[in-house]
């Protein structure tokens, strides 16, 4: 909550993040991305950039403006589709799904958004 962003949640688990999720690691209730049926073009696009599903989607979200993206899942694909097509600067921040967000990855978090 210290960071200088707006947090959204970009989770399967949509508006559940809020009453499962949140509560157990101190967040208030959050926004919730909107995950839309992909087109039949998107899908092939996407796989063929090997994109992650979420990465279309939250570059729209985003709309132009500066985001942060911390997953346990997002590549090199994703990193360079989004430096390529979205409009303002992105951070894609891979952390591991075993460890979790730990200090370092809030420093890069920080940082990152120091340097807007």
């Amino acid at each position: 909550m210290a960071l200088p962003c707006e947090l959204v949640w970009a989770t399967t688990w949509a508006d559940d993040a809020n009453t499962e999720i949140a509560p157990r690691i101190g967040l208030p209730p959050l926004p919730v991305v909107a995950w839309p049926d992909p087109s039949d073009e998107h899908l092939h696009e996407d796989r063929w950039f090997g994109l992650h599903w979420k990465t279309r989607t939250l570059s729209d979200w985003a709309a132009g403006r500066p985001f942060a993206w911390v997953d346990d899942e997002i590549t090199r694909s994703d990193r360079e589709w989004v430096a390529s097509t979205h409009a303002s600067r992105a951070l894609l921040h891979r952390v591991e799904a075993a460890r979790g967000l730990d200090d370092e990855d809030f420093t890069v978090l920080a940082d990152w958004f120091r340097s807007l």
